[in-house]
């Protein structure tokens, strides 16, 4: 079976975990023998055998990932040497147009399209070839808003998209149930597939880390939470901060170590100066290899706050890399790690609580974190593979699942 994948990243050229799914699913189906051409809207080099992969834009331009992400703009460098930017829209308009031209001069059975970016150009190729479109749910604008003002545009793409789809898959069934409630999409339609991990890290603990300064306050009593992603209103930092100024009260040796970059970053390190927080938190930045690994395995506690996380994989990343994880009860994750604490977002009380607990009783993080372990171990791409083999084979048979 030829599957025409659409996808707006992947490893080691991603912002998020978008580009880590994708790449953790594909494998997986690859495994399975399915056949995919991954099309992508830059060109570069990936150290990935699998499956073929695709530039949109091939030789007449190229975008350079100079630190941008999945919805940021870009700037094109064409053969000539002009650079040109282009806000998000141009670019999905052109992603749009170079997958028309390629799904006519391409056989495969479906097309399987990733997040709104993609959606449009999805919807190209299966007007174009008739073949059956599915459409992959990581987020919608309502989550990408934090539950804000929501883009009118991307909301109209998302919703005429899944109206038209044969079929739709959400990351979780939080997803699922976002998709019916804000765009009216029938329920029998959606298939829940939940992200894993591409593997759990073989990984010990070592005095050698990027963060010596933190392991030598660790030696004199600290404690670290840690905090990776992306820092935007989804993400639900600001009730972090609120919450850690509670735990510093109580528990003054706590220290505070957030990862990832974004556009609240300068509105974050305000916050923690108002809240006297300047000696208790730092901001890294974004962060990749072992900085990024050692981030999670010098903590003693993993916080997602999240306003809305669709699913959000940074847990399992932190209990394959020895720490334990609290997450928000509003993400998909919550429906597949039963061995986490859990927290509403918004209770930054209870919040402050758990963190607490885990300062001052060692056996709770030590008794979470190995049942964790053993619990992720069980988690693989492959179930998730299996289902979605089995639903290419009925759409592309004509059976509406």
């Amino acid at each position: 079976m030829k599957i025409l994948m659409l996808g707006w990243e992947l490893p080691p050229h991603n912002s998020g975990g978008l580009g880590v799914a994708c790449y953790g699913l594909c494998k997986a189906l690859a495994h399975r023998g399915v056949d995919i051409e991954f099309v992508l809207p830059y060109h570069d080099k990936h150290d990935i055998d699998f499956m073929k992969i695709t530039p949109a834009f091939r030789q007449n331009a190229r975008v350079l990932l100079a630190g941008g992400g999945a919805y940021d703009s870009y700037r094109y460098i064409h053969p000539d040497g002009r650079e040109e930017w282009l806000d998000i829209y141009g670019q999905v308009k052109a992603y749009e147009h170079a997958v028309s031209k390629l799904a006519e001069e391409t056989e495969f059975d479906i097309v399987h399209a990733h997040d709104w970016l993609t959606f449009r150009a999805g919807l190209r190729a299966k007007m174009a070839t008739g073949a059956p479109l599915i459409l992959h749910v990581h987020s919608i604008e309502r989550d990408r808003a934090g539950g804000n003002l929501c883009n009118p545009l991307v909301r109209e793409i998302e919703e005429t998209a899944m109206l038209m789809a044969d079929a739709v898959f959400a990351v979780s069934q939080l997803t699922k149930d976002a998709i019916v409630a804000d765009y009216g999409i029938p329920a029998d339609k959606i298939h829940v597939v939940h992200n894993h991990l591409n593997e759990i890290p073989s990984f010990e603990h070592s005095d050698d880390t990027m963060y010596a300064y933190l392991a030598a306050m660790k030696s004199q009593g600290y404690k670290v939470v840690t905090n990776v992603g992306r820092l935007t209103v989804q993400k639900g930092l600001p009730n972090l901060l609120r919450a850690a100024r509670i735990v510093v009260d109580h528990e003054p040796k706590t220290f505070f170590l957030i990862v990832g970059g974004g556009e609240m970053l300068h509105e974050l390190i305000q916050l923690s100066a108002d809240l006297g927080l300047g000696r208790n938190v730092l901001f890294a930045g974004f962060q990749r290899g072992q900085a990024w690994r050692d981030a999670f395995s010098i903590a003693d506690l993993f916080v997602m706050p999240s306003v809305s996380e669709p699913f959000g994989l940074t847990p399992l990343e932190s209990i394959g890399f020895g720490t334990p994880a609290l997450i928000s009860k509003q993400s998909g994750v919550s429906e597949v790690l039963q061995n986490a604490l859990k927290v509403d977002f918004w209770d930054i009380e209870r919040m402050a609580d758990q963190i607490t607990s885990v300062i001052q009783n060692p056996a709770l993080p030590e008794t979470l974190q190995h049942n964790a372990l053993r619990e992720i171990r069980g988690l693989h791409w492959g179930q998730s593979a299996e289902k979605v083999t089995n639903l290419y084979q009925r759409y592309a048979a004509g059976v509406m699942a």
